[in-house]
């Protein structure tokens, strides 16, 4: 069954570095990237029917992203996403697509940057649902002390993708 004859939610399983990841998208966008018992992981219903990578050209497209970011020739995706989530949400991953591979930000000037008077706990909140782990940089994001805070694919995740992107360097922090 191709793509196009998928209405809904369909998926993959990919296997990355840091494990199993399932990989779901609809209408010819990606709409969720989760790793396997994460925190906040994927349901039943955000999967749709598990399909072959070749009959869908976004998951294709996902997948191949996916290893050339593991294999340091991506920095950027440019995968067609469709994150779903509350205004703030799509304001908190918006702000998170805008930090560049190699630097981090924090809770409180992601804050600042959403609007006025939004607590960084909320922000913590916002990056915790997000749907679309590594496509959308939430690992990027670190405490104001610099210190690792959670990670919903856990901690050790975070440290590992924030030190592939990192090799060798001083930590950059954008505030």
């Amino acid at each position: 069954m191709t793509e196009s004859q998928h209405q809904g939610t369909h998926h993959v399983v990919h296997q990355t570095p840091l494990g199993t990841m399932h990989l779901a998208a609809s209408a010819g966008q990606l709409t969720g990237a989760w790793f396997v018992g994460q925190l906040h992981g994927a349901r039943e219903e955000d999967l749709g029917p598990r399909v072959e990578v070749a009959d869908s050209p976004v998951l294709a497209q996902a997948v191949q992203e996916l290893e050339e970011y593991f294999a340091g020739q991506r920095t950027e995706f440019t995968v067609a996403v469709r994150p779903e989530g509350t205004d703030f949400q799509l304001a908190v991953w918006e702000a998170l697509n805008e930090v560049p591979f190699g630097f981090t930000t924090t809770y409180g000037a992601i804050s600042k940057q959403v609007g006025p008077h939004a607590p960084a706990q909320a922000v913590g909140q916002a990056v915790a649902r997000n749907r679309l782990m590594i496509f959308v940089p939430c690992h990027r994001v670190i405490a104001a002390d610099g210190k690792m805070t959670g990670y919903s694919a856990g901690v050790e995740k975070k440290r590992f993708l924030l030190d592939f992107e990192r090799p060798g360097e001083q930590e950059s922090t954008l505030f």
